[in-house]
């Protein structure tokens, strides 16, 4: 039952964002309207949760839920990659520069070392793909398979 429900919801969100990508300016105002209105859900709910008193009201206290949602936030490992990003963390440790901070000719360096990294990784693919069909050409004439 539940992976019928979660297939049909997989195939109508790649259907959906199949076709909203062919529209990039309203797909962003459609997702821009649905994260501000989740938000405000969530936040919305919270203040009705404290409004309750008692341990929700306890829980939901804005000092008290700060402290409680930076420890869930560090415990899952998302605090650190939601506020600052993993491309910038590991672009620190690198030392390189921001994209702004690189001159024209870095850029085009990266490009053409980007492009002899495809270029390489294609040639081993057809390689591979040689080696696939002489393995498999190897197999019939040994198993009686060939002519």
């Amino acid at each position: 039952m539940f992976h019928g429900i979660f297939n049909f919801f997989d195939k109508l969100e790649d259907r959906i964002r199949g076709h909203l990508s062919r529209f990039p300016i309203l797909y962003t105002i459609i997702g821009g309207v649905a994260i501000v209105l989740f938000w405000r859900g969530v936040w919305h709910t919270a203040d009705i949760l404290q409004s309750k008193g008692g341990v929700l009201g306890f829980i939901f206290y804005e000092p008290i839920n700060l402290l409680l949602v930076i420890a869930v936030l560090l415990a899952t490992g998302l605090f650190v990659s939601y506020f600052i990003g993993d491309t910038i963390l590991i672009s620190g440790l690198r030392k390189e520069k921001k994209m702004h901070e690189k001159t024209e000719k870095e850029i085009q360096e990266e490009e053409a070392t980007l492009n002899d990294i495809k270029k390489v990784v294609n040639e081993l693919k057809n390689e591979v793909d040689e080696i696939k069909d002489a393995v498999k050409e190897d197999h019939k004439i040994h198993h009686g398979e060939g002519k």
